[in-house]
């Protein structure tokens, strides 16, 4: 078998990337608040740009003959994202961190996907995750500089 570790990297995005666009869906829906006005519009962004990494994610796993998650039981059973129910009692601040938090999660696992098709010889695949790493690393940035914090993105630090 073929970039087995990718493929099972891939699919592990696939149920996190489901999780995380219900994740911002929630801070989407749940937020009030100052700077409502912007915030609730880029959560729409946000959750377009997940969905679309899901998408490439899922149809480059299809790709390399791998079988992609595909329901809500199978999403809930393999995502490492928490769930929280909805709740009115969250400033725009905590939820913003959350969504920092879910972000880094998805870093580090685009890292992880990054050295395993490497190591197997994925050219294309680590292609695919350099660059949601990239955007991902740049969605931090930002909400980071909307709470007043440097990125923290470098590993060495």
């Amino acid at each position: 078998m073929k970039f087995e570790r990718t493929k099972e990297i891939l699919n592990q995005l696939v149920a996190d990337l489901s999780q995380f666009a219900a994740v911002i869906h929630q801070a989407h829906w749940y937020m009030r608040g100052p700077e409502f006005l912007t915030l609730h519009p880029m959560m729409d962004d946000y959750m377009d740009e997940i969905n679309d990494q899901l998408d490439e994610i899922a149809e480059r796993l299809v790709a390399l003959d791998g079988s992609p998650y595909s329901t809500l039981q199978e999403f809930a059973d393999h995502t490492g994202i928490k769930d929280e129910v909805g709740t009115w009692d969250r400033s725009m601040n905590e939820r913003l961190e959350t969504l920092v938090s879910g972000y880094r999660y998805l870093a580090d696992l685009y890292q992880k996907g990054i050295e395993a098709s490497g190591e197997e010889g994925d050219d294309a695949t680590q292609d695919v995750f350099i660059a949601y790493k990239r955007d991902i690393e740049k969605n931090i940035w930002m909400i980071q500089a909307e709470l007043g914090h440097a990125p923290n993105n470098d590993p060495a630090q």
